[in-house]
C-alpha cells in the first residue's frame, strides 16, 4: 500500500511539474535530508515521518496540491535544520510571512541565529532580478550580484 501511494504521489508530482514547468524540488530536499541525518537525527526522523505520514498521502490522495505540499515539506526540513521564520519573496523583492507557495515566489527560511545563511525552500520558474539579488546575498552569501 505504501509503495502504491508513493508511486501515485510521484505521478501526481510529475504531472504538476510538467503542467507548470516548475523545478523538481526532490533532489535538493534529498540533499537537505542527508545533511539533517548527520546534524540532527531527531529532526531527520521527524522529517521522514512527515514525508511518509503527511506528504505522500496528501499528494497521492489529492488533498493537497503537489507543488504546495512539497514546498511545505521543504519548510519542515528547513525548520528541522535551524529554527527561524519562513518568508516569501515576490518579484519586486518584497518579503512577506510565508502563507504558502506561489508560482512566482522565492521561498526562504531565515534562521533565528545571527550569522546563519537563509535556507532555500522554493524557487519560482524564473527568478526576477530582485529575487536573484536576494538569493545571491541571503542564500549564496555573495557580495556582488550575479549577472
Amino acid at each position: 500500500m505504501v509503495d502504491e501511494l508513493t508511486e501515485r504521489a510521484d505521478r501526481v508530482l510529475a504531472e504538476a511539474l510538467e503542467a507548470t514547468g516548475a523545478r523538481d524540488p526532490r533532489e535538493f530536499y534529498r540533499e537537505r535530508l542527508r545533511e539533517l541525518r548527520q546534524a540532527n537525527p531527531e529532526g531527520y526522523e521527524h522529517a521522514v515521518a512527515y514525508y511518509r505520514e503527511t506528504l505522500i498521502p496528501a499528494v497521492a490522495n489529492g488533498t493537497s496540491p503537489a507543488l504546495a505540499a512539497w514546498t511545505e515539506y521543504g519548510r519542515v526540513l528547513a525548520e528541522a535544520v535551524t529554527p527561524g521564520r519562513t518568508v516569501s519573496i515576490d518579484e519586486t523583492g518584497l518579503a512577506r510571512p510565508y502563507e504558502g507557495p506561489g508560482p512566482d515566489r522565492l521561498v526562504l527560511h531565515l534562521p533565528s541565529a545571527k550569522g546563519g545563511r537563509a535556507l532555500l525552500v522554493g524557487l519560482p520558474q524564473v527568478l526576477s532580478t530582485a529575487q536573484r539579488a536576494t538569493f545571491d546575498v541571503l542564500v549564496a552569501g555573495r557580495q556582488k550580484i550575479q549577472e
